[in-house]
C-alpha cells in the first residue's frame, strides 16, 4: 500500500504531504489546481520519466513515496537482491534539479533510476496519459491471465520441466562437441601416448645425459689429469708409498717412543687410509673414460630425443613422464562409440516431450482463462459507456521457453469493425483509463494488483457512467489500494479519503477533507461555484448511498 507521499518544490508546490487510506483515495479540485502534478511527482518518486520540473525560484525539487508492502512482496524480493535493507516501510525518493539532473534513494540509499523503476512498477500501477506500466507492458500479460485462470501451478511445472530440458540439452550439446573434437584429436592422443612410451622419458634422465655428455666429450683430456692424480697417489715415490713408509718407521720405535708418537700415527694412517680411497674413485672414473666411441654417441642420441620430444610438447624433459600420463587419461576417456552421447541426447528428448506436455496442457488452460476474461471485460464495458468497444486475448506461437509456447496480449478496438491493437496505441484519455479500469476490475479479485492510480478515469462521462465508475472503483479498493484524480461527485462520494487540491495565488495547497469539509466539496461539485442547500442534501445523499456498500477486509498493496 502507498502510505504517504512528499512532494517539496515541483511545479506549483512548495511542500505538500498526503497519507493515504487503505482502500479508495480521491484527489479534487478546479482545473489547474495541481491534481495532475501530484501524480506526476508520484510517478517521478517511484521511477518515471514524468512531467515534474523544479518550482520557479528553487535550486532542487523532490518526491517522496513511502509504501508498506506485505512481507513476501515483490518489492521486498528486489530489494534483498540488490543489498538494501527493507523489512518495514520502504521509502522511493527522488531530488531534481533545476538543470533536469536526477538522483535516486531507496530507504536513503542511491540508487539508480533504473531500480527505482522496476521498485515503483512492483509497488505501484499508474493508468494515465502516457504511462506504459501495468496492464500498457504486454510482458505482464500472460502472469495476469494464468492468476486469472488459477493456473499459475500449471506455468510453475512448465517452467521447471524447461528448465530440466535446457539442462540436458546443454549437456547434450557439450558432449556432442566434446565428442567431435575428441574424434578430431584422437589420431593424435594415440600417436602422442606411443610415441612417449616408446621413448620412456624418466624424471632428472635428461640432467644426468648432459652430465654425462660433458663428461665424455672431454674424456680423454679428463683421463690424463687423472691418471697423473693417481700416480701421485699411488706410483713408486706416491703418496701412498710414502704414508706407508713413515708408518713403518714409527713402528719399529720402542713402546715409549710410540706412546708418544701415537697421536701422529693415528693420523697418518687415516691419511693412508684416506688416500687408497682416493686411489680407488680415480682408477674407477679412469676405467669410465676408457669406453669405446660409441658411448658418446648413444648418450648424445638419447639426451636429443628427449629435447626434441619435450619442446614437440611445449614441455621441460623432466616434465615428459607427467604429458605421458596425461595423455594416456584422455585416451581412456574417449567416448570413441559416442554412448554417452547418445544418452545425454536421449535424456534430452525425454525432458522435451515432458516440457511440451506440460506446456500443450497450459496453453488449453491459458485458452479456457482467455474466453473467460473476454466474457467478463466484455460484461464491464457496457456500463462504462464502451458499449462499442471489444476486447480480447490474443496468442502467438513463440519459441518454447520457460513461459510456454505462446505470447498472449490483451487487445482492444473501440470502433465497430475496427481491427484489434495494442491498449495505450488504441485508446486514449479516459476512455484507456475505463478500459484499464474494466480488466482490473475482474482481475482485482485473482490477482490483487500493485496500488492503482487513475488520471481522470472519469472524463467525459456523468450521470449513470460515472456511477458506474464510482462503484467499480469502490468494489476495487476493496481488493487494493485505488488513488484517482477526478471531476465526478459520484466518485468522490464514494472515497475513504478524500483531498482537495486548490491553488492560492502561485502555489498549490493539498487539503485532508475531515466529514464536513467532504460533503461541501462533493457539493460544490455537483452545483459549481454557489453550493446550494440542495446540492449539500445531494451530496449528502451520495455519500450515504456509498457508505452502504457492504466493506471487506482489504489488503494491502
Amino acid at each position: 500500500m502507498l502510505a504517504a507521499l512528499s512532494v517539496r518544490d515541483i511545479v506549483l508546490i512548495e511542500a505538500a504531504s498526503l497519507e493515504f487510506a487503505p482502500g479508495l483515495n480521491v484527489l479534487t479540485g478546479e482545473t489547474g489546481a495541481g491534481k495532475s502534478i501530484l501524480l506526476d511527482a508520484l510517478g517521478m518518486a517511484s521511477g518515471g520519466r514524468g512531467r515534474a520540473a523544479v518550482r520557479p525560484g528553487a535550486a532542487q525539487g523532490s518526491a517522496t513515496a513511502l509504501f508498506d508492502p506485505p512481507a513476501k512482496h515483490p518489492a521486498r524480493t528486489l530489494l534483498a537482491e540488490h543489498s538494501i535493507p527493507g523489512d518495514g516501510e520502504i521509502v522511493l525518493r527522488r531530488t531534481l534539479s533545476a538543470d533536469g539532473r536526477t538522483r535516486g534513494f531507496v530507504n536513503d540509499e542511491p540508487v539508480g533510476v533504473g531500480l527505482l523503476k522496476d521498485l515503483g512498477a512492483a509497488l505501484l500501477e499508474v493508468h494515465g496519459q502516457a504511462d506504459d506500466r501495468g496492464l500498457f507492458d504486454p510482458s505482464t500479460h500472460r502472469s495476469l491471465l494464468d492468476a486469472f485462470g488459477g493456473h499459475e501451478a500449471l506455468a510453475d511445472e512448465a517452467a521447471r520441466l524447461f528448465a530440466a530440458y535446457d539442462a540436458a540439452r546443454v549437456t547434450a550439446a557439450d558432449l556432442k562437441q566434446a565428442q567431435a573434437t575428441a574424434l578430431a584429436d584422437a589420431d593424435y592422443v594415440k600417436q602422442a601416448v606411443d610415441e612417449l612410451s616408446s621413448l620412456g622419458a624418466e624424471v632428472g634422465e635428461e640432467g644426468t645425459l648432459a652430465a654425462e655428455r660433458a663428461l665424455l666429450m672431454n674424456a680423454t683430456r679428463i683421463a690424463e689429469d687423472i691418471s697423473a692424480a693417481a700416480e701421485l697417489l699411488s706410483g713408486e715415490r706416491g703418496a701412498e708409498a710414502n704414508l706407508a713408509g713413515a708408518l713403518k718407521r714409527l713402528s719399529r720405535m720402542g713402546e715409549e717412543a710410540r706412546k708418544a708418537a701415537a697421536a701422529g700415527e693415528a693420523a697418518l694412517e687415516q691419511a693412508y687410509a684416506l688416500a687408497e680411497e682416493g686411489s680407488r674413485e680415480l682408477n674407477a672414473l679412469l676405467s669410465r673414460l676408457d669406453v669405446d666411441g660409441s658411448a658418446l654417441e648413444r648418450k648424445e642420441d638419447r639426451l636429443y630425443a628427449l629435447r626434441a620430444a619435450a619442446r614437440k610438447f611445449s614441455v621441460k624433459p623432466d616434465s615428459l613422464p607427467a604429458v605421458l600420463v596425461k595423455f594416456r587419461s584422455q585416451l581412456d576417456a574417449l567416448d570413441l562409440d559416442g554412448g554417452k552421447l547418445k544418452d545425454a541426447e536421449a535424456t534430452a528428448k525425454a525432458a522435451l516431450a515432458a516440457f511440451i506436455a506440460a506446456a500443450q496442457k497450459l496453453s488449453a488452460a491459458r485458452l479456457a482463462a482467455a474466453r473467460d476474461l473476454e466474457k467478463a471485460v466484455a460484461a464491464e464495458l457496457t456500463p462504462l459507456k464502451l458499449g462499442h468497444a471489444r476486447f480480447r486475448v490474443s496468442f502467438a506461437p513463440s519459441e518454447p521457453s520457460s513461459l510456454g509456447l505462446e505470447r498472449v496480449a490483451f487487445e482492444i478496438a473501440t470502433l465497430e469493425g475496427a481491427a484489434f491493437g495494442a491498449l495505450a496505441k488504441i485508446a486514449s484519455g479516459g476512455e484507456l483509463a475505463r478500459f484499464s479500469l474494466a480488466i482490473k476490475v475482474v482481475l482485482a479479485q485473482a490477482a490483487p494488483p500493485a496500488a492503482l492510480v487513475f488520471d481522470e478515469v472519469d472524463r467525459g462521462v456523468g450521470g449513470a457512467v460515472a456511477d458506474a465508475v464510482g462503484l467499480r472503483l469502490q468494489k476495487l479498493s476493496q481488493s487494493t489500494q485505488v488513488l484517482l484524480v477526478t471531476h465526478s461527485p459520484q466518485v468522490a462520494a464514494r472515497a475513504d479519503r478524500h483531498f482537495r487540491i486548490i491553488r492560492k495565488g502561485d502555489k498549490t495547497v493539498v487539503l485532508q477533507l475531515d466529514d464536513e469539509a467532504r460533503l461541501e466539496e462533493v457539493a460544490r461539485m455537483l452545483s459549481g461555484a454557489i453550493v446550494t442547500e440542495e446540492a449539500r442534501a445531494a451530496a449528502r445523499r451520495l455519500i450515504a448511498e456509498a457508505q452502504a456498500l457492504p466493506k471487506k477486509s482489504r489488503k494491502k498493496a
